[in-house]
């Protein structure tokens, strides 16, 4: 359902992305783990055509980015990592205006509006402005809006930054729960998100894959012992990247 192909991103002469390439299948989330600074905003820009590469493409459910970006767009739902919100409205017509500009409208818009506020948890607060919002409830809401209108594709970029444990956990269920009929991929620079959700993770540091694979894999391509901790793996495949 996704399919980078060779990405590469200059900002000016900085090139953020160098020549990148790879897949998420269908019903698979896929993490993508790095620290900050390392890529990962822009591998979801790029796929969701906030901006285009310098050079590459990329398939979004079947759709090219560069040549068919409406139809891009139409299939994928997007939580960037600061929430697109207007803070005058209140979270329902917030959620109701996202849906119109979707293309929803009556039983279908009321249908999908009830499942966001649920699933979401947003029903506490459904008649609450955004202003008065929580971090946490700013997030969900942020949530909502990239799956109100039933995409085939999310991409979440640091989905569960600023919320509590409790909050953490429902967010991680409701991942796994929806990647039974989408394809899902999420940026995380914290292990444990990784670990947690992931059916496989892809390892970017300065720009560049160094790693992809299920946990076992990275462990085994790791080179170290079997007393090594999933951090010293992590930590090798990104010193393995700063040489290169």
């Amino acid at each position: 359902m996704i399919e980078a192909k060779e990405l590469t991103m200059f900002y000016g002469s900085t090139c953020a992305l160098d020549n990148v390439s790879f897949r998420v299948g269908e019903n698979e989330i896929v993490g993508l783990l790095g620290p900050n600074g390392a890529g990962k905003t822009t591998i979801m820009r790029i796929l969701t055509t906030f901006i285009y590469p310098t050079k590459g493409t990329a398939l979004v459910a079947g759709a090219d980015i560069t040549t068919r970006p409406v139809e891009v767009r139409r299939n994928t739902g997007y939580l960037p990592e600061t929430p697109p919100l207007y803070t005058d409205m209140r979270v329902d017509e917030y959620v109701d205006f996202v849906g119109r500009a979707r293309g929803l409208a009556g039983r279908r818009l009321k249908e999908r509006k009830e499942w966001v506020a649920e699933v979401c948890g947003l029903i506490p607060v459904w008649k609450h402005a955004v202003h008065e919002l929580s971090l946490g409830f700013r997030q969900r809401a942020g949530l909502a809006q990239a799956l109100i209108h039933d995409p085939k594709v999310i991409i979440l970029d640091e989905p569960t930054s600023g919320l509590d444990p409790i909050q953490i956990i429902s967010i991680r269920n409701l991942v796994k729960d929806l990647a039974k009929g989408k394809t899902i991929l999420f940026s995380t620079h914290i292990l444990q998100e990784a670990q947690a959700i992931s059916n496989r993770i892809l390892i970017i540091n300065q720009g560049r894959i160094v790693a992809q694979g299920t946990l076992a894999q990275l462990k085994a391509g790791s080179g170290l012992g079997e007393g090594a901790t999933l951090e010293d793996v992590f930590l090798s495949y990104f010193r393995k990247g700063e040489k290169r």
